[in-house]
């Protein structure tokens, strides 16, 4: 039954691949669908036209895939994940501009992931719900790194979606669900008042404080202390190291919700035999 296996996989990394894709265009184009909602929103409290208001629809949809060089359509023979990539050789057929290796890694990546959740948890009903999860923190790992946002649209509906699978105890308690969405927003809370009180300075945005809690509400209180400490460590040896290689100043700031969304992956997939070396470190200390 070995080739069951391999073909259930293989139906999970083509459906990594599509979605990925698709995390694309939300990677690209939501964070603008909140900046015209937020410019429309401050025309309107002043109670005055926005003057570069356009009269067409943008949205997830709406307008097709284009090059954003020469305008041209992006055909459906050319979307096709990875394999398009690989056949244009990296660029637009139109115009041969150099198309971002960021679109075939976010699809490679999402597919890949995809494949270790479906390994991981199998034909249960965590598998589609530990998938959602991870996509979701595809999509937010990316949104971060180019625009220091976590957009509310991913979060708070992954927040209430992790207390509702939880009623059912699909990954914890809903008692350690809710303690732990409560907790987790806390924590950072206090950490950037304590921060803002010694240094005068932001130290991280409320994006991050809620990140947490949506971690906390899918996996539980028990996780918050592996994430946090996972996050931390990294977000300190990646900063360190980019500015030793002089990439990245001190006075620049770095997103903080990559990490706690790497974290929180892997406090999805292997979070017991982590909390057990945590706590077991601990003990040893």
């Amino acid at each position: 039954m070995e080739w069951l296996l391999h073909y259930y996989l293989f139906v999970i990394f083509v459906i990594g691949l599509i979605i990925g894709s698709f995390l694309n265009v939300v990677i690209a184009r939501l964070p603008r669908m909140l900046n015209q909602a937020w410019t429309l929103q401050c025309y309107d409290y002043i109670q005055q036209k926005n003057p570069t208001e356009s009269t067409q629809p943008y949205n997830l949809m709406v307008p097709r895939s284009h090059c954003p060089q020469c305008q041209q359509m992006i055909r459906a023979i050319d979307n096709i994940p990875i394999l398009s990539f690989l056949f244009l050789k990296g660029r637009c057929r139109y115009c041969h501009t150099k198309i971002s290796w960021r679109y075939p890694l976010t699809e490679l990546i999402t597919g890949l992931l995809s494949i270790a959740v479906a390994y991981r948890f199998g034909l249960t009903w965590q598998m589609p719900a530990a998938l959602l999860l991870t996509w979701s923190l595809v999509a937010l790992t990316q949104i971060d790194f180019n625009e220091q946002l976590l957009p509310d649209d991913i979060v708070l509906p992954m927040l209430w979606l992790g207390l509702l699978l939880n009623s059912q105890s699909l990954f914890t308690g809903l008692s350690n669900a809710v303690f732990g969405a409560v907790f987790g927003y806390l924590f950072l809370w206090g950490v950037y008042w304590l921060f803002k009180l010694v240094t005068h300075k932001e130290g991280m945005g409320y994006g991050d404080f809620k990140l947490l809690a949506m971690l906390g509400a899918w996996l539980g209180w028990q996780a918050l202390p592996v994430i946090v400490l996972l996050s931390s460590l990294v977000g300190v040896i990646v900063g360190l190291s980019l500015i030793a290689s002089k990439r990245l100043t001190r006075e620049q700031p770095i997103p903080f919700g990559p990490y706690l969304a790497m974290a929180g992956w892997l406090s999805l997939m292997w979070g017991d035999k982590l909390m057990q070396l945590y706590f077991k470190s601990i003990l040893n200390l």
